[in-house]
């Protein structure tokens, strides 16, 4: 930046002193923003969230915090990342739980996301003390009255109508009922002996029932090694709530099976395509994130929303794209950013189906995923299937730019272009043209990365994934005919057993559910 000196300044201000003074203020506007606010009221803002439920079990319970000022108008800038505290304890003085509690996660919007994980249960319950500049917030302190689980507790509640409203989950999933239009029966007999004969050599499928709320499998096929992802999400559904028996097959490969019209049997897939007829589930890099979170990964559905980087008017003005070569199209990206670095930075950072034309297109470093955000705009494009980030990337700050595809996640139906992301065509053809319009219509840009962004915080919330897994079991179960069945080469998948899944379950089991009736 350079500041000139007027002839009616030079005199007063020859010492440079106005000039240091100009920096530090567009310093300080540029790094921190401008607050809206004339003072946080902490009894004015709001609190609310399934975290504060004790009957919400999730691997990390959440809540929220909107900061609302003496006027009570609701802030729509961040008032800071300290604004608020937040601090967690067991009710019994004598319980002594593990409860990790990070700072809430400043989402730049004037609202707080707090998340912690429980490594024990609390019997007595918990209290929860939410404080701004040591005054409590809202109706803070928040009693939750015990037992309340943590995740490896298997103490699954046994009204499965009580769950699903207890977890606030939609009633009812557009994509689902689209992806079971095509089986209005399942006929066990049969595809015991269809989906193996037809796909067994295609990769890896997991054959599962589930019976008496216990999860068993065999596999079939090569490379069966993900089951690990749809054992982990199977066996946390069925700590949380009775799942009806069933027996399905899952597709752990990442193309999408069934491309029959008629005659088509179904196969549970993470991934959904416009030529082909597989039920579609929540990927397993949502599920394994979500599991995970705040212990073995850093990226999740949850922690990207407090790192989204600089406020738009900070961001850089371009489109931005890193990632493997897993699509010819990531290649022709590279290409046209060398071609308009003005519009557009791409580059490759793994090299394994293209590897021929590494030397011509060059290697690109890794950068950290939050750091994607530094820039107004993300470039979306598939890889084998669709490309799992594109979750992570609508709910970060930035505006997306999507590629036409024939594949979708289980959330697509939800999502309309030109609303919540610009479209690209599949051949990026329209790619330049799309970012010079954001570039020149920056408030629409904006609010289109914003009403996006909204979209994905509702769609994408850690209990939807389990209301979704659910739902598709529960449909899948009332449309088959026949018994579901352990079968003698399948195994029991057992949950974890050591100290961490130590609890005391007060909910009845389904057999004393039903002794009782009995009795009755």
């Amino acid at each position: 930046m350079v500041c000139e000196r007027s002839a009616d300044l030079v005199k007063p201000y020859e010492s440079g002193l106005f000039c240091r003074v100009v920096i530090f203020i567009v310093f300080i506007s540029i790094n921190f923003g401008v607050c809206e606010c004339e003072g946080i009221s902490p009894e004015k803002c709001l609190i609310w969230g399934l975290g504060l439920n004790p009957d919400r079990v999730l691997p990390v319970r959440y809540f929220y915090i909107q900061a609302v000022n003496s006027k009570g108008e609701t802030l729509t800038l961040s008032p800071g990342k300290d604004t608020f505290k937040v601090k967690i304890s067991s009710l019994d003085k004598k319980e002594h739980i593990r409860i990790h509690v990070p700072p809430p996660l400043d989402r730049e919007d004037g609202s707080f996301l707090v998340r912690y994980r429980l490594y024990g249960t609390a019997l007595k319950g918990l209290k929860i003390d939410v404080l701004h500049n040591d005054a409590p917030v809202a109706m803070s302190p928040y009693i939750m009255q015990g037992p309340v689980y943590h995740e490896y507790c298997d103490c699954p509640e046994p009204d499965a109508s009580a769950w699903h409203s207890v977890m606030q989950c939609p009633a009812e999933e557009p994509q689902i009922l689209a992806d079971f239009k095509s089986f209005p029966s399942v006929d066990l007999q049969y595809i015991r002996q269809e989906v193996p004969q037809r796909f067994s050599n295609r990769g890896g499928l997991i054959h599962y029932a589930i019976i008496d709320n216990q999860l068993y499998r065999r596999t079939l096929g090569k490379y069966t090694d993900f089951k690990m992802f749809s054992d982990e999400m199977l066996l946390s559904l069925t700590r949380k709530v009775r799942v009806p028996d069933v027996e399905f097959f899952i597709n752990v490969g990442d193309w999408p099976m069934e491309t029959r019209r008629s005659d088509a049997v179904p196969v549970l897939s993470w991934c959904g395509s416009t030529d082909t007829r597989d039920i579609v589930l929540p990927t397993y890099e949502v599920t394994h994130s979500t599991l995970e979170a705040m212990r073995g990964v850093t990226n999740d559905l949850l922690s990207v929303q407090g790192n989204t980087g600089p406020p738009w008017v900070n961001k850089t003005s371009q489109a931005f794209f890193r990632g493997r070569d897993s699509r010819e199209e990531r290649l022709q990206l590279v290409s046209l950013s060398k071609k308009n670095p003005e519009l557009l930075d791409a580059g490759i950072t793994g090299w394994f189906f293209f590897r021929d034309r590494e030397k011509h297109v060059g290697k690109a470093p890794l950068v950290g995923f939050f750091d994607f955000f530094k820039y107004k705009y993300q470039v979306n494009v598939d890889g084998t299937v669709a490309a799992y980030r594109f979750p992570y990337l609508m709910l970060g700050s930035s505006l997306v730019l999507k590629q036409d595809s024939q594949y979708y996640e289980h959330f697509y139906s939800y999502l309309e272009a030109g609303t919540h992301y610009i479209p690209v065509k599949r051949n990026l053809s329209d790619l330049l043209e799309k970012i010079k319009w954001a570039k020149e219509n920056d408030a629409q840009a904006q609010e289109m990365a914003r009403v996006g962004q909204a979209a994905a915080r509702e769609l994408l919330q850690p209990s939807r994934l389990y209301c979704y897994y659910y739902r598709v079991l529960h449909m899948y179960s009332e449309r088959q005919t026949g018994q579901p069945a352990q079968h003698a080469d399948m195994e029991l998948v057992p949950q974890p057993d050591d100290h961490t899944a130590a609890c005391t379950c007060g909910r009845k089991s389904h057999k004393e559910e039903a002794n009782t009736k009995d009795e009755l």
